[in-house]
């Protein structure tokens, strides 16, 4: 089983990213269950503007096309930006609309039976409604979202020390993320044993 995470930071490498720490977390625990996981940072990729899957002019998103059309597992991971994901994030989401009217051989859109969770990093409240706005988005493109497939960290309104700068908090959010990757694993594993047929005329 095959995994891929992008990274949301407005942060390009190598520069240090709380969501890349945190990411981690889920990462490992993925490994752990016997997941291929690959990681990539949209911020250091020319990812044009559009909702076409290759928008041409040197577009380096084809090839994130192929690797999700390539892994069960998917996890968006964004800081919070202004109480919303970050614009890095809602660049990759409009780039994944085209997959909407993709079909795979037995014409099911290209996302179906395929799972996807969402992890979130900030200083300031709102971490439930980017997730929930995320989640949404994935469903929409095709994803199956299990339960409680997210995690998330922040320290309450207002400014504050990132991720990587203190343990507060940290405990919680890890065990978060380590039940997300059972989840995400679980309901991947079970669309594969069974999985979703086309949508009905």
């Amino acid at each position: 089983m095959r995994a891929v995470v992008i990274n949301c930071t407005l942060k390009p490498s190598p520069r240090e990213s709380s969501t890349q720490a945190l990411a981690q977390v889920v990462m490992r625990a993925l490994m752990e269950r016997d997941v291929e996981v690959s990681e990539i940072r949209a911020v250091d990729l020319d990812i044009k503007p559009g909702v076409q899957t290759d928008m041409g002019g040197g577009d380096e998103w084809p090839r994130v096309h192929d690797m999700l059309l390539n892994a069960e597992i998917l996890v968006i991971a964004t800081p919070t930006w202004v109480g919303r994901p970050s614009s890095i994030a809602q660049r990759v989401i409009e780039r994944m609309d085209a997959m909407i009217s993709e079909t795979d051989g037995e014409g099911r859109p290209v996302a179906y039976n395929r799972v996807a969770g969402v992890l979130v990093t900030g200083n300031e409240d709102g971490a439930h409604h980017v997730i929930s706005e995320l989640a949404g988005q994935l469903g929409d493109i095709g994803y199956t979202i299990p339960g409680q497939a997210w995690t998330y960290w922040h320290l309450g309104p207002g400014p504050g020390p990132n991720y990587v700068d203190t343990d507060q908090g940290r405990e919680w959010s890890h065990k978060t993320g380590r039940a997300m990757a059972a989840n995400l694993v679980a309901v991947a594993e079970a669309l594969a044993a069974r999985p979703m047929g086309e949508p009905p005329e």
